[in-house]
């Protein structure tokens, strides 16, 4: 913040809260999905595995469309007036449209439910990233500044969303709705200035078109980058949409694993916080390729440890350290794809090869995680998947493509993000 411009910095403020209420929200209520089906749509293992995986389908179809209509609108915002409005409808849909279609008629509720929440949330969010990080380069401003205050927001709603889970989840939606208003206003006051002296490097006059899509699938380092989200992203986030369910399991009361789960989010987000403001310089001195075999070791022994652990002492250290994995993810990410494709595909790249690949996980892996949870466990489940985690890491070693530009002194991310 200390290197924003003066005369930016209301607009870095709003920015900024923009993405603590999205994140807020995203924490004080779907944050609490996998419980929220669990325990009052009444599904079972397998049937929240589908649920994901069934979301997955339709954000693998929505992310790459949103990224595309990013890459063509440039810095206008309607695309996130759409994603904020269908977040305040949160608490209607919830109560009266999502639970009773689970609870009548699964696969309908299933489905609607995919849809509602690849528009608002699955892809949304990645829409949301990525204007922000072509919005604080228009402004001189810096990506990971902007981003920490997205896990500050998850942090907040963290520490107090499983105690109102336990009173009743309407509740939770509820204020997500009153969030995603507050949210809209401090959108439409926000300012662009296509004028600014970053204008031209971040606006290229050359807007993406069909054919640029089609380059980018036919780019031997995409599919590279792909196979690793395969092998290691995927394993880190399937492994995470059902881990409070486990998590639960090694306390006594379920209320009580609830309220710590939520605590211990708490913690995980804070730990992203303060990531946010140091990981940028450690990638930079590691490069983006070490950054993302880094993140696939501590994924593989994090799952590991977690299948074979019988302390809620121990499951409880474990859980904040996803913090620390996904900051360190999204910062190579960035790193990754600023060194190696196109400016112009920035954020078809980012929600084609990473965000909706990570949902093709959910269609692929989701269901069988959760046949597999059903039937051998969590442990042995989580033990496979760290093993696949480490396995596909070794195998990146020698996929993914070395750092284009090494020594720099100093590390923005979303600067980078305009080179080609």
């Amino acid at each position: 913040m200390e290197n924003t411009p003066t005369k930016n910095r209301a607009e870095y403020y709003k920015i900024s809260t923009f993405i603590f209420l999205y994140f807020f929200t995203w924490s004080a209520s779907i944050g609490l999905l996998a419980i929220w089906l669990g325990q009052k749509a009444n599904l079972s293992g397998t049937e929240i595995g589908t649920v994901f995986a069934v979301n997955g389908i339709f954000s693998v179809i929505l992310k790459p469309i949103y990224g595309y209509i990013l890459d063509k609108i440039g810095m206008s915002k309607y695309l996130l007036y759409f994603v904020v409005i269908m977040s305040a409808l949160m608490a209607p849909f919830f109560i009266y449209i999502y639970q009773p279609l689970l609870l009548s008629n699964t696969l309908i509720g299933i489905i609607v439910g995919a849809i509602y929440l690849s528009f608002a949330w699955y892809a949304g969010v990645a829409a949301c990233e990525s204007y922000s990080d072509r919005f604080s380069r228009l402004n001189g401003m810096e990506f990971g500044q902007i981003r920490m205050w997205g896990s500050l927001g998850w942090a907040v709603a963290s520490s107090f969303s499983g105690l109102l889970f336990n009173l009743s989840p309407a509740y939770n939606f509820i204020l997500g709705s009153i969030a995603s208003i507050i949210m809209l206003i401090v959108l439409l006051s926000l300012k662009v200035n296509v004028n600014s002296a970053q204008a031209g490097e971040v606006l290229t006059k050359q807007k993406i078109v069909p054919a640029d899509v089609w380059q980018l699938l036919k780019n031997r380092k995409f599919w590279a980058f792909c196979l690793y989200v395969a092998g290691v992203a995927w394993m880190m986030f399937i492994a995470e949409q059902q881990f409070s369910r486990y998590f639960v399991t090694f306390f006594n009361d379920v209320h009580q694993g609830n309220a710590i789960f939520g605590y211990l989010g708490t913690v995980q987000s804070g730990m992203e916080f303060i990531m946010y403001m140091v990981i940028p310089f450690f990638v930079n001195a590691i490069g983006a390729k070490r950054g993302l075999l880094l993140v696939g070791a501590l994924v593989g022994a994090r799952l590991i440890i977690s299948g074979i652990c019988d302390s809620h002492l121990l499951i409880s250290v474990l859980k904040p350290l996803y913090g620390l994995e996904i900051c360190l993810l999204l910062v190579s990410v960035f790193k990754y794809i600023a060194e190696h494709f196109d400016k112009r595909v920035n954020a078809t790249m980012y929600l084609l090869g990473y965000q909706a690949m990570l949902y093709v996980g959910n269609v692929v892996v989701s269901s069988p995680a959760g046949i597999l949870y059903d039937r051998i466990g969590f442990e042995h489940t989580y033990i496979i998947m760290g093993a696949t985690a480490l396995f596909f890491t070794f195998i990146s070693a020698f996929t993914l493509s070395a750092c284009q530009a090494r020594g720099r002194k100093k590390y923005d991310v979303v600067e980078n993000s305009t080179a080609k």
